[in-house]
């Protein structure tokens, strides 16, 4: 899992940086060296702070007037020492500890959200199973498989077009988007790759599809087209009840499922805030190319030996025809 690009161990990192920033909040911490030197590192308090329900809470605080407080929100400050700083208290979600103090963030291998590789699921619902929180629930949803998509040695071995199947057309600019996400930094869900709709008709180099966004009909050339299919499982995952064991990512036998190093986002002021939809869930298949690959040999393997399983009896059944 890659690391923060700025959090690198280097002298600059673990010891000038922090030794500057604890200095300066040595000083700060007076009233009237704070008052004058209020540059830098967490500039002022961020206007989305001071909402209407912060100004609500401390209406009637005699020693915490949010309005007066330029580094705190309703936590640190008073009228007493309104310019206190610290550095310790990074205003989430407004400020993050890897773009405040990078030199500290480095995710290493703690257990975040979890992330799927939906493409190269194939609804076994081994993870579904082994779950000792009951977190995971599975439902059906249109996905291309990674054999269907695959090129070189691999191309031709997925599923073929057909009229009333599911089809899909990549986004335009999916690819590039894909590039620049990182899931230790992303905060959000992965783009869109695909786009979904309807074979209606197939006819030479071209097919019309009726797309599910609009509904509207359009021709499209087959060689943009890839199979869809609706077997493939997503799911919603209750992190609510999840311990982030790692037990759904050691039993998926198709490497689908992997901890990621994300942490934003799990947590809410209910219960639904907690269900995170494979669209939250989405691992992009390039971000574990690695695993991918191993995954779309076996299946390609697999497809090529039941092909030619399938020759070899039509052969043998037209000679004993003859």
């Amino acid at each position: 899992m890659p690391a923060h690009p700025r959090a690198k161990p280097n002298f600059r990192n673990l010891f000038w940086y922090p030794f500057k920033m604890t200095m300066i909040t040595a000083l700060r911490t007076f009233p009237i060296i704070g008052k004058r030197f209020s540059w830098g590192y967490h500039n002022k308090l961020h206007p989305e702070v001071l909402d209407d329900d912060s100004k609500h809470r401390a209406k009637d605080g005699r020693w915490n007037d949010v309005s007066k407080h330029e580094y705190t929100a309703d936590r640190e400050g008073s009228d007493l020492v309104p310019t206190i700083w610290r550095p310790q208290t990074i205003l989430y979600p407004y400020e993050r500890l890897e773009d405040m103090e990078p030199w500290l963030f480095v995710p290493g291998n703690y257990n975040g959200r979890i992330g799927v590789i939906w493409e190269t699921c194939t609804a076994c619902k081994l993870c579904v199973t082994v779950c000792p929180n009951d977190c995971l629930h599975m439902t059906t949803e249109l996905r291309v498989d990674v054999l269907d998509d695959a090129s070189g040695e691999w191309e031709g071995l997925g599923a073929e077009l057909e009229v009333g199947r599911p089809a899909a057309v990549e986004i335009t600019g999916a690819s590039v988007a894909g590039d620049g996400f990182d899931l230790v930094t992303a905060h959000a869900a992965p783009p869109e790759q695909w786009r979904f709709g309807e074979v209606l008709d197939l006819s030479g180099d071209s097919a019309r599809i009726r797309w599910n966004d609009s509904g509207e009909e359009q021709m499209v050339a087959t060689e943009s087209l890839r199979p869809a299919d609706d077997q493939i499982v997503s799911g919603r995952i209750d992190l609510g009840r999840c311990m982030f064991c790692g037990l759904c990512m050691e039993a998926c036998n198709f490497t689908s499922f992997f901890m990621t190093n994300e942490y934003d986002g799990m947590s809410g002021f209910s219960r639904e805030d907690l269900w995170f939809d494979a669209s939250r869930t989405r691992v992009l298949p390039g971000v574990h190319q690695e695993a991918v690959d191993v995954e779309l040999a076996k299946r390609a393997n697999k497809e090529r030996t039941k092909r030619e399983k399938k020759a070899a009896k039509a052969a043998k059944a037209v000679e004993g025809s003859a």
